[in-house]
């Protein structure tokens, strides 16, 4: 059974950090792209950054942008976002989730939540102003 967990939420201050983590498990996701997703109350989840199989691409949505990272460790099977200088919008659940890299290319793709294969239940960032 494939899984996606994540973790590394909870309630900070702006202007401060949050390391978002997400484990896989069930298969390897060495060949996978994988996303990050947030939905705040009352809207729709929205893309906020993914990265490539390899590392080798990133990209941020951007609403994140110059303040946020995205990591993966392979050996580990475990995706990161580090987000700083958080804002009381970026309060919201995130979600971590993943696409097989011969199905989905580019930012196109990756930000669309409906070419993701694998989804994680999401963690809760509340950021309090």
């Amino acid at each position: 059974q494939v899984q996606l967990v994540e973790s590394g939420g909870g309630l900070v201050q702006a202007g401060g950090s949050l390391r978002l983590s997400c484990a896989a498990s069930g298969r390897t996701f060495s060949s996978y792209t994988m996303g990050w997703f947030r939905q705040a109350p009352g809207k729709e989840r929205e893309f906020v950054a993914a990265i490539s199989w390899s590392g080798g691409r990133i990209y941020f949505a951007d609403s994140v942008k110059g303040r946020s990272t995205i990591s993966r460790d392979i050996a580990k099977n475990s995706v990161y976002l580090q987000m700083n200088s958080l804002k009381p919008e970026d309060t919201a659940v995130y979600y971590c989730a993943g696409v097989n890299r011969y199905r989905c290319s580019g930012i196109g793709c990756y930000e669309s939540q409906g070419q993701y294969d694998y989804w994680g239940q999401g963690t809760q960032v509340t950021v309090s102003s």
